[in-house]
């Protein structure tokens, strides 16, 4: 977290501190002291502006891009203005009613988290990020297989939250037609409702129980859960809106949008950040370097985590310039989270 000012803000500093933020955000322009004289409502004279902006200055909130009396925000001076400054009010009920004819609600997770990530940039105009969560969070509905070849087997998975997926996968032992009926009933019968993980201890459990006893029926489920219920190592994370960022006049530089694109295509250090996201409760923001991921020194991500009950299944949030509208970015990041999590509670996600 970075340092606070190294003097107590009184009120007129903290007035003028607002005032410079919010017109800076509109309309990207450094704020001289005779347009804060103007703006701020206060009844100061322009002398005494410069004088509490020459010490917001010192304080590193504030600073002055080339010769021109006019000063712009600092990572820290926006760190200031977020925690201490800033009301943030609910989404407004029409724009919740939105998101909710716009989000599938009732679509497989994919399909649900792709809309978000899309909603979410046209909603901000900036881009939409939101992290995968894993299969093993998901319990399993059915599972069928089909037999490609002596020892090849085509896995057909369907999770309660509504995604299928196929897997190949090599056997150490050839199946008959009905010792793959069988298996799979004993899978549905015994397991369905669980999730993967769970799926993969009680059958090792059961094997070792069972011991030198291991029938026929259980060596081949434990043969075929081996692959067929292994999850990918890896979580994954949409992107929507990347071009949005090449609008935005201080964040037009070629090597600054090449190094956040770059990490678009990398993923992994992008999903560690959302993964630490995860674990903090409710919105999460980072200002310019805060994150300490060096793509985004330039930019701001505002996050929250989506999930059912207790438990956490991702992170959806917005990267844009430091200079964004934090006021309506944030609600509409808390509001999509919100509706997110309704959703798979719904779907039958495990709390």
């Amino acid at each position: 977290m970075p340092p606070r000012p190294s003097f107590p803000l009184d009120a007129r500093s903290r007035s003028l501190l607002r005032t410079l933020i919010a017109q800076y955000i509109a309309d990207g322009q450094p704020v001289g002291s005779r347009t804060l004289a103007k703006s701020s409502g206060l009844d100061v004279s322009p002398a005494t502006i410069r004088n509490i902006m020459a010490d917001l200055e010192e304080a590193g909130l504030v600073a002055a891009p080339h010769t021109s009396a006019g000063r712009i925000p600092t990572a820290q001076g926006y760190r200031v203005f977020v925690d201490s400054l800033l009301e943030v009010r609910p989404l407004e009920e029409p724009q919740v009613e939105q998101l909710r004819r716009e989000l599938p609600t009732s679509a497989a997770t994919p399909h649900l988290l792709g809309s978000a990530s899309t909603l979410l940039s046209e909603m901000t105009r900036f881009v939409g990020v939101v992290s995968v969560p894993k299969h093993d969070e998901f319990p399993f509905r059915h599972i069928d297989f089909v037999a490609l070849d002596t020892n090849r087997l085509l896995v057909i998975l369907v999770f309660t939250d509504g995604q299928v997926q196929n897997r190949v996968i090599e056997t150490q032992h050839a199946y008959t037609a009905s010792e793959l009926e069988q298996t799979a009933n004993y899978l549905n019968t015994q397991f369905a409702g669980m999730r993967l993980d769970e799926i993969r201890a009680r059958l090792l459990r059961e094997m070792r129980d069972e011991g030198a006893r291991l029938n026929r029926l259980l060596a081949a489920a434990v043969d075929v859960a081996q692959q067929a219920f292994q999850s990918p190592a890896d979580n994954d994370m949409l992107v929507s809106g990347q071009t949005n960022l090449m609008g935005v006049h201080e964040l037009a530089e070629v090597d600054r949008l090449r190094d956040l694109f770059d990490a678009f295509q990398r993923k992994r250090d992008l999903l560690q950040l959302l993964e630490r996201c995860a674990r903090a409760d409710g919105v999460r923001l980072f200002i310019g370097e805060e994150s300490g991921f060096a793509a985004l020194g330039g930019y701001s991500l505002v996050t929250a985590p989506y999930g059912v009950g207790n438990r956490v299944l991702g992170v959806l949030g917005v990267i844009g310039p430091t200079r964004m509208a934090y006021e309506r970015v944030i609600p509409v990041v808390t509001a999509t989270a919100q509706l997110i999590s309704g959703a798979l509670n719904r779907s039958g996600a495990p709390q």
